[in-house]
Formats: structure tokens, C-alpha cells, sequence
């Protein structure tokens, strides 16, 4: 192989490597709720109404049935950002709230858990603008 070649290849992977992690974590799709945010892979997620703007009150119990949206780094996009959870690892936000998954929301487009009172706060959706859904 060349070193062009081989020089070639490395760039295109570093190029897709590139675009996949400049790729937004979330999208927004209609639902009973109106529009509304998702995962990539169609899973609804939800905010927290007590948490505070930009921190997490969901810990230990809460946080296994309401896993936050863990990534790597801050993602790119409007609306988007990161807080740092316990134990340094970054979580997801959307226009200021942090996100979750529900544990019992098996398939994508499911939302079983929407205007559920558990942990001290209603667990809402969050609409495409950032609003949670009431």
C-alpha cells in the first residue's frame, strides 16, 4: 500500500469520526404531546421539574428508573449543553434541563411516564422549543 493510500484512508476515518460526534444526540419528532424531543434511536425524553436549572436532584433510586442521557462530550447545537453528574460524567440538556429516559419506555415512541409525580417532581416531556409539556 502507499502512503497516499494509506494516508487517504486515515482521513476519511478521522473525517467520519468527525461527523458522527458532531452529530446531535436528539431529535424532534410529533407525538399525542405535540412536537417533542427524542433520542436518535426514537426514545422519548423526559425533564424533571425538580431539578434545578442546569443541576440534577435525581440521584441513587431516582436515577435507576429514570436513567439520565449520558454522553461523552458537550454536543454541538442550539438548545444542547452537558452538566457534570457525580462521579464526572456528563449529562445531557436541553434548553437548560437535564434529560432522562424512563426505564419502562421499551420501544421507541413510547411514553408511559408522562405527567408521573415520583421523586418529588413531575416527570414531563419536553417539547421541541425546550417547554415541558404540561
Amino acid at each position: 500500500m502507499s502512503k497516499l493510500t494509506i494516508f487517504l484512508a486515515l482521513a476519511a476515518a478521522i473525517l467520519a469520526v468527525s461527523a458522527t460526534a458532531a452529530s446531535s444526540p436528539v431529535t424532534t419528532a410529533g407525538s399525542a404531546y405535540g412536537r417533542i424531543v427524542f433520542d436518535t434511536r426514537g426514545f422519548v425524553l423526559y425533564g424533571f421539574t425538580h431539578d434545578g436549572r442546569g443541576r440534577s436532584n435525581c440521584v441513587g433510586t431516582c436515577a435507576k428508573r429514570w436513567p439520565p442521557y449520558i454522553v461523552r462530550a458537550r454536543p454541538a447545537g442550539a438548545r444542547l449543553g452537558v452538566i457534570r453528574r457525580g462521579g464526572g460524567r456528563l449529562q445531557l440538556t436541553y434548553a437548560g434541563h437535564p434529560v432522562y429516559y424512563y426505564v419502562g419506555d421499551r420501544k421507541p415512541g413510547q411514553i408511559l411516564c408522562q405527567n408521573v409525580s415520583e421523586f418529588g417532581g413531575l416527570w414531563l416531556v419536553i417539547r421541541a422549543d425546550g417547554t415541558l409539556v404540561r
